[in-house]
């Protein structure tokens, strides 16, 4: 890949120009296959001295994990992102999707700001560690499949036993718009199936209305978080009906109905207590979770968020506020098979253009990422620190 050169550094690898790459690396999922993306970081990350291995997640996709080993003691920094994108949507676009056209400022297609500006400026700045005399630690890449069906990719590399058992800090490049995030709320999805009794459409009376039992049920879905106090930075617990099918003919009483509900929940609350609030709320249905993970939430005078705070503030002249938010990421799988330590959320993707039609990304934020991740690792790695 072309060397470039920015007001701050000149890169081995051009962030922009990989970031262009990776969105013409075409992993919607479904299906997931992120074969085509894991093969330009390999490409990339090898030659730097990478150890890369590949993981299969049993669902589809291939994750990757790349290790530049240190010389010291520490215990590895991990930098992490996901390489699969939702789908386009049905909605046209005006720009090509998988182009990667910048105009304005702005890069455009599927996946850019959710998150393959992120993957690209964690590569660019991991090869730029390469020239470190000396590393205190090792650099470990979690390059994930399937993030957008519930992280089971960070699942696959969990159970792989290719992770280190320890890291002392996780940062994830999903979109906050180069904004420092200490956490991010929970999530539960939950598949509620209700059964009734099928009749003719004529006379309702002598069925019992699967979908009326839905619908009544989804009425009382706020009382379940009503008892939960705000957050100071993820603020309050959410539920959303995200689908509801039921019935399949309009003259016949509906004798099913099954609605998924998404929840994201504060760091305290427990899902295994929530699905039998749940249950206890409605008892007429049959309640499964088909998605589970956890809040993530670092203190914030945790030290490794504090070096965060002062390199930010040293790049961007004045030291930003931290925030929290109520996507969910890889971390809630990969931190706790990392032996928990702190995590910081910071990506060059903006999150309201996350999974929108025209997706796009500031082009300047791309290399401000990639910037930040350098400075970041190399401070943090520095055998004298």
């Amino acid at each position: 890949m072309a060397r470039s050169g920015t007001a701050d550094a000149a890169w081995a690898v051009d962030p922009v120009l990989l970031t262009q790459r990776l969105v013409g690396a075409e992993s919607v999922n479904p299906p997931g296959d992120t074969s085509g993306v894991a093969a330009i970081l390999r490409s990339v990350l090898e030659p730097a001295g990478f150890v890369v291995t590949s993981v299969d997640t049993p669902e589809g996709g291939e994750n990757l994990l790349a290790v530049l080993p240190g010389e010291g003691c520490r215990a590895p920094l991990c930098l992490t992102g996901h390489m699969d994108t939702v789908p386009l949507g049905a909605a046209p676009w005006r720009q090509e999707p998988f182009g990667g056209r910048i105009r304005g400022g702005r890069m455009y297609g599927r996946g850019v700001s959710d998150m393959k500006a992120g993957l690209a400026a964690l590569s660019a700045a991991a090869v730029g560690l390469a020239d470190m005399d000396r590393r205190a630690g090792d650099v470990v890449l979690v390059l994930t499949a399937a993030e957008e069906t519930g992280c089971l990719g960070a699942k696959a590399l969990a159970q792989s036993g290719f992770l280190p058992p320890r890291a002392g800090a996780l940062v994830v490049a999903e979109p906050t718009a180069c904004r420092p995030l200490v956490g991010h709320k929970g999530a539960l999805w939950v598949r509620a199936r209700f059964t009734g009794k099928a009749a003719h459409g004529s006379m309702p009376g002598c069925g019992i209305n699967a979908v009326d039992m839905a619908i009544r049920a989804a009425g009382e879905l706020p009382r379940l978080l009503c008892e939960y106090c705000p957050h100071p930075l993820l603020e309050n617990p959410t539920a959303s009906i995200g689908t509801f099918q039921g019935g399949g003919k309009v003259n016949v009483v509906p004798d099913w109905a099954v609605l998924e509900v998404d929840l994201r929940t504060l760091p305290g609350m427990d899902h295994a207590g929530l699905l039998d609030g749940l249950r206890r709320l409605w008892p007429e249905a049959a309640i499964t979770a088909f998605a589970d993970v956890p809040p993530v939430l670092t203190a914030p005078d945790d030290p490794f968020v504090t070096l965060a705070l002062d390199i930010l503030e040293r790049q961007e002249g004045a030291r930003p506020t931290l925030g929290a938010v109520s996507y969910f990421t890889d971390a809630s799988v990969l931190a706790a098979a990392l032996g928990r330590p702190p995590v910081l959320l910071f990506g060059p993707g903006e999150p309201g253009q996350a999974h929108q039609t025209d997706e796009s990304c500031p082009v300047a934020a791309i290399t401000r990422a990639a910037a930040f991740y350098l400075a970041l690792a190399q401070d943090w790695l520095r055998p004298e620190a």
